[in-house]
């Protein structure tokens, strides 16, 4: 059977995937997208089944398709944005191939370009771009084994509270994901203790504009790293319930049980870190500091937005962070579950190129890679702190996408008396 050649090789049809076909084509490079499951699979069957975009529909799309259907400032669901993919590849008409699993790629040892095998045989191209983002791999903490008397998931395994048993449930990790899933929880009747650990907690909404317009106007979107310090610093917001602010104290006065960061186990006990009470200080920090900044940018660029003074008093410190629990036993508390909010990491072991550093990432600028003609593209902050959005993924993918056609157009310039085949 003949070899398969395409110039480019997008690897993962995702939001990243999508948006990389689109710029390939704008600069007119051969290409071919191969997904393993269907288009933005993870949307449809890697998350909870209420879960919606945290971002307004305005804001989390493509420039080139508004969604369907949708009031701009809604928060659509998993479903529809994973159908957004899948028209947006259908108009662009995306050459994506599904169902196919890229197993091994490699550089070929006497001529430009790489060997792909796939599960539908070997393709070759004189580029790879690793676009299957930054969730590939579930990440627990080695904190409470397997053996032990309870139910242990990933956030990723999560779909709804009738899948867990009878009992209270432990929520580790409180970004996005962990402050949504208890919230369903404690809503549906469960009793709920969350493990919350350093994070930022942006107002949903402020002064009739929501935060996504905020860290733009503010040009928060356009930072290029993370303050020293802060790379495990989470983000708690939602979309969820037409959006709110995340509120800790008041989730604690609805009746969570908080607790600080999980620690460590033994003998049926789970022990917390005594640092409840800074975090939530911190998250209360960081939410009035993008109030000040806000009011200071409405006052010098006189807009007439609505005041909001209600949004700046803060509820009392919950009993449980002023008193904070630093042990439970499982079996006392009747804890049966527990669900890791913890994140994912990354998967390159089918990428066999000289592209990562000693702890296995991706060494890259802006996607591209030390090793040249391997791309990466949906990292987070793989150029700014808007690039894990799906706006920020769409601007990065024409960066690499660029550098790609401009490298094209060095491999197929020819000197004077100089054939296409010497100069191959």
């Amino acid at each position: 059977m003949p070899i398969e050649k395409v110039d480019t090789l997008v690897v993962g049809g995702g939001q990243a995937g999508v948006a990389m076909s689109e710029h390939l084509s704008n600069n007119g490079v051969h290409h071919l997208v191969l997904e393993r499951h269907r288009i933005a699979e993870r949307w449809r069957t890697g998350r909870w089944d209420s879960l919606v975009a945290n971002g307004p529909a305005w804001h989390d799309r493509f420039p080139g398709m508004e969604f369907p259907d949708a009031d701009p400032d809604a928060f659509v669901s998993k479903e529809k944005v994973a159908d957004y993919f899948v028209a947006y590849a259908e108009q662009i008409n995306a050459p994506i191939r599904c169902g196919v699993e890229v197993k091994h790629v490699q550089r070929h040892s006497d001529r430009p370009g790489f060997r792909v095998e796939t599960s539908e045989g070997v393709i070759e191209a004189n580029s790879v771009v690793a676009a299957t983002g930054p969730f590939q791999r579930p990440v627990i903490p080695p904190v409470v084994p397997e053996g032990a008397e309870v139910t242990q998931i990933h956030s990723n395994e999560y779909r709804n509270p009738d899948q867990l048993p009878q009992g209270a449930v432990l929520v580790v990790g409180a970004g996005s994901s962990g402050v949504q899933i208890a919230d369903e929880l404690l809503r549906s009747g469960k009793c709920v203790y969350l493990s919350v650990g350093p994070h930022d907690r942006p107002p949903r909404a402020y002064r009739g504009r929501d935060f996504v317009w905020w860290l733009g106007v503010l040009g928060k979107w356009d930072a290029e790293a993370l303050d020293p310090g802060t790379e495990h610093v989470t983000i708690s917001v939602s979309g969820a319930h037409g959006g709110h602010t995340i509120d800790f104290r008041r989730l604690a006065g609805q009746g969570m049980k908080l607790v600080g960061r999980t620690k460590s186990y033994q003998d049926g006990k789970v022990s917390f870190e005594a640092d409840l009470l800074g975090n939530i200080e911190r998250g209360d920090a960081n939410y009035l500091s993008l109030l000040d900044e806000a009011d200071a940018y409405i006052a010098r660029n006189g807009l007439d937005l609505p005041e909001e003074p209600e949004a700046r008093p803060l509820e009392p410190d919950p009993d449980c962070a002023t008193n904070p629990i630093l042990e439970l036993d499982l079996a006392d508390v009747g804890i049966t579950s527990i669900i890791w909010a913890t994140g994912f990491t990354v998967d390159y072991s089918w990428l066999n190129v000289n592209a990562f550093d000693e702890n296995g990432r991706p060494q890259h600028q802006r996607g591209v890679s030390a090793e040249p003609g391997v791309y990466f593209l949906g990292l987070p902050w793989q150029s700014r702190r808007g690039s894990s959005f799906i706006w920020g993924v769409w601007h990065d993918a024409k960066h690499v996408a660029d550098h790609i056609s401009t490298q094209r157009k060095y491999q197929e310039y020819r000197g004077p008396g100089e054939s296409e085949a010497e100069g191959s």
